[in-house]
């Protein structure tokens, strides 16, 4: 197979998983995971990895005392928590949320990245996961809503 076939492909494989994920998501939510995506790469994936899969036995202390990043992808905690929660760890650190002196290797990204960005990354993260975390995770936001209003 020659070069250019081989690129050819790979642009309609790319085109196709665009495509999808306007149809499944909408055009401005498939633009947010988009960008999501981009911004999960230069700035989570390096701890989080790249296929959100989490550091090495994630559920075990590092020496330092601290836990290893999670996994964002559906083998993790991240769908367990509702939206409201996700944007405080991700703009503050997990220590404003889980608090009494919690220590973390991650710190609050609300110098680094805008409200909106942070947002993006999160579409991101929750498109990865299947039907079942989706709905889950919806419906904790659902009543963390319910809560604050």
């Amino acid at each position: 197979m020659s070069r250019q076939a081989v690129i050819l492909g790979f642009a309609a494989l790319l085109g196709v998983a665009a495509l999808a994920l306007i149809w499944s998501f909408g055009a401005s939510e498939a633009a947010a995971i988009a960008r999501g995506r981009q911004l999960y790469t230069a700035n989570c994936a390096s701890c989080h990895g790249a296929s959100l899969e989490g550091q090495p036995d994630w559920k075990r202390q590092l020496p330092s005392g601290r836990m290893p990043a999670p996994p964002h992808d559906a083998s993790g905690h991240t769908w367990h928590h509702p939206d409201g929660v996700l944007f405080r760890i991700t703009k503050e650190g997990p220590a404003a949320v889980v608090g009494n002196g919690y220590a973390s290797d991650m710190p609050g990204f609300e110098d680094i990245l805008s409200d909106e960005e942070i947002r993006a990354v999160l579409a991101f993260i929750k498109s990865t996961w299947p039907e079942r975390e989706r709905a889950y995770q919806s419906e904790m936001s659902r009543r963390e809503q319910e809560k604050t209003q």
